[in-house]
């Protein structure tokens, strides 16, 4: 994991945690199971684990290698706010972020309730975001904590979309991205839940990021939302050097 992310929101990702365990229905055909996996298969040594929680303190230090700014996706391979995830670990990935001024760094987490917990103890850095994932209107309480923390800008991945979210309370969010399922055994999302979603985002001046309709093969489902791909990106992404706003 690293350079050239695949995902459509980001551009690299970071990995000092790999693994995790599931909390809700989003977490039942994780692609990121999946994949480490295949890995350890392979033989990749940072999956010797396979999907179980590790702790990657050789790779701490990565993003201070790339010079050029980036938006990096941090722990696209697990939830850095994983209860086993020791605090004084989490503190040495955002002290890394802060040294590393020049990149954009995006986090995302299920587990609201310990981001919120562990909130006033973290020095949070203008370069880092941070997000929840919502996956229905069952979780959408996941929204309220991260509401309440300091980070500068606040995002949700509405991803698997499993179902609709209505009457979304948009204040203090920066940012939404929706997604259906992918992978050969993915669960429909209708296009309506898409729809109401985004027009919500748009009442509320919340830029909109659509990523993909999903499906056993997303590619050929695309990421088309009535005529037009939706790219909306924070107005923060121009905060950065090097890093001009789409």
């Amino acid at each position: 994991m690293g350079l050239n992310s695949a995902i459509e929101w980001t551009e690299a990702t970071w990995n000092p945690v790999t693994g995790c365990t599931k909390v809700s229905p989003g977490c039942r055909n994780c692609y990121a199971e999946r994949m480490a996996e295949r890995l350890r298969a392979m033989g990749q040594k940072n999956y010797r684990n396979g999907f179980g929680l590790t702790l990657q303190p050789h790779m701490l230090e990565l993003p201070l290698e790339w010079k050029r700014p980036r938006t990096i996706f941090v722990n696209s391979m697990s939830d850095l706010f994983h209860e086993a995830v020791p605090f004084m670990y989490v503190q040495r990935v955002f002290d890394v972020m802060r040294q590393a001024w020049w990149h954009r760094f995006q986090v995302l987490t299920k587990r609201a309730e310990r981001l919120e917990r562990l909130d006033k103890r973290i020095d949070w850095p203008s370069n880092v975001w941070m997000g929840v994932s919502v996956e229905s209107d069952q979780f959408r309480s996941r929204i309220d904590h991260l509401r309440r923390i300091r980070a500068p800008t606040k995002f949700l991945s509405l991803e698997p979309l499993l179902g609709s979210i209505h009457d979304l309370d948009l204040s203090g969010i920066d940012w939404v991205i929706v997604g259906g399922e992918s992978g050969p055994r993915a669960r429909p999302m209708n296009p309506a839940w898409v729809v109401a979603i985004r027009d919500q985002c748009r009442r509320a001046g919340v830029p909109f990021f659509f990523k993909q309709w999903g499906g056993a093969n997303k590619k050929r489902a695309g990421r088309v939302l009535d005529g037009r791909t939706w790219d909306e990106m924070p107005a923060t992404i121009s905060a950065l050097p090097g890093l001009p706003r789409r």
